[in-house]
């Protein structure tokens, strides 16, 4: 067993059937994963921007194309074994993949600061410490516990869902009672709105990043069932809490930020504990992620890239939490066609099957899927609606037009080739 002890997340091929979870354990392994404090972030600002109506209509079309999309992608996964990273390479291409497993894991270094210094500035304002003294304390700890992988993960999960949850509750009623009820609550009209589009482009676009890289959790499910519904329920129950709470806090007190809203309730020595270990929890997911990403580009052992993830993510939180929106918009435009283009190159060109992985003979690069990529965050930025979905439907649509072309380019290719050969005889 100590042989295999440095594999045991199997960074670079599938997770065999002797290692695969059940249902609660995945279950809580997502609910870890999506109840994520910079998700009631995104919900105070949609709270400030939004009637309470449209608030409950964008967060359920929101959550819905997020369960889609992560359920779709978390049936591959369980099917094949395979994370996001290695899944990207029967599209991309071994080299080509390169770039998607970059990007994603760049992402998810990014949220790692995010989640630091969200821990970080509520400390500072109990303790009178050092903000950037906390940070490196509060990351140094996180990467600690993300260097043992998918079994630290499901114990801070077990811990962490049940008091975030509780404490996101109690926060949300203390606003409501503030408020004078829930008819002020639902009577509430912001001062300025936020579009529909850019509502949903948030709403979506604050978990596409870690939506896209589902896979590397689900490949440890049992069965497909167990994979697509943790998924789908973790979605819709821990991101729709989340955001509820959020908006809730935020019209209440007149503050997005959660910490501000704990402070002005006079939660926040509970909520340092509370959001500390969710906090942990979706960071260790966060650098579990980032680390298989680099590990399949770079070869290095999974749990050396983690201490490396981790230390980046660190010095960079201050200016990632205070650049937060600019963040979600490149999230919004760049992550969602690398998830559109696998899921269209397994149904489609594929038609659900994959050869092993270690019997594959992968291209290098397709330049297809890259020229697919491109266009989905081009089309993500620049076409009018909402973002994440024009990238997933642009890229895909594209992917499999430019696959098709470069099939029959090559087939009216192949007499031409034979022909010169008989000449060459």
């Amino acid at each position: 067993m100590n042989k295999n002890k440095m594999d045991v997340d199997f960074p670079l091929g599938a997770v065999p059937a002797s290692h695969r979870r059940g249902f609660w354990k995945m279950f809580v392994v997502m609910l870890g994963l999506t109840f994520f404090s910079a998700s009631m972030l995104s919900g105070g600002t949609l709270g400030m921007g939004l009637s309470m109506k449209e608030f409950i209509w964008i967060v359920l079309a929101g959550n819905l194309m997020l369960g889609a999309y992560t359920g779709t992608l978390a049936y591959i996964s369980a099917k094949t074994g395979l994370s996001t990273h290695l899944l990207a390479r029967y599209a991309f291409g071994e080299k080509g993949a390169y770039l998607s497993s970059f990007l994603l894991s760049a992402t998810q270094i990014g949220w790692f600061g995010v989640g630091v210094a969200m821990f970080a500035v509520p400390v500072q304002k109990v303790t009178g410490l050092d903000t950037y003294l906390v940070i490196g304390i509060a990351g140094l700890l996180m990467t600690g516990t993300a260097f043992f992988g998918m079994k630290a993960l499901t114990i801070l999960s077990f811990i962490a869902v049940p008091a975030i949850a509780a404490l996101g509750g109690f926060s949300a009623v203390t606003a409501v009672g503030d408020m004078g009820g829930i008819q002020e609550l639902m009577s509430y009209q912001p001062a300025e709105s936020i579009g529909l589009a850019a509502a949903l482009t948030i709403c979506v676009g604050s978990f596409i990043s870690a939506g896209t890289l589902t896979p590397d959790f689900t490949r440890f499910a049992k069965t497909k069932k167990t994979a697509v519904s943790t998924t789908v329920l973790a979605f819709f129950i821990g991101n729709s809490l989340m955001f509820l709470f959020g908006a809730i806090g935020a019209i209440g007190t007149g503050q997005s930020d959660i910490s501000e809203v704990m402070f002005l309730q006079g939660l926040i020595l509970p909520a340092i504990v509370v959001l500390g270990l969710n906090i942990w929890t979706t960071n260790d997911n966060a650098l579990y992620a980032s680390g298989l990403g680099l590990s399949s580009i770079t070869k290095i052992k999974k749990s050396k890239v983690v201490i490396f993830n981790g230390l980046v993510g660190t010095i960079l939180a201050m200016w990632l939490y205070n650049n937060f929106v600019g963040f979600l918009t490149v999230l919004g435009a760049a992550l969602p066609p690398i998830g559109a283009i696998i899921v269209a190159d397994y149904f489609i060109l594929n038609r659900g099957k994959y050869k092993p992985f270690e019997k594959m003979a992968f291209k290098s690069v397709n330049w297809s899927a890259l020229a697919a990529w491109g266009a989905g965050v081009a089309l993500a930025q620049f076409l009018p609606g909402i973002a994440p979905l024009n990238g997933l439907i642009g890229s895909a649509l594209v992917y499999v037009v430019l696959s098709q072309l470069a099939k029959q380019f090559q087939a009216s290719k192949a007499p031409s080739i034979e022909l010169e050969k008989v000449r060459q005889a």
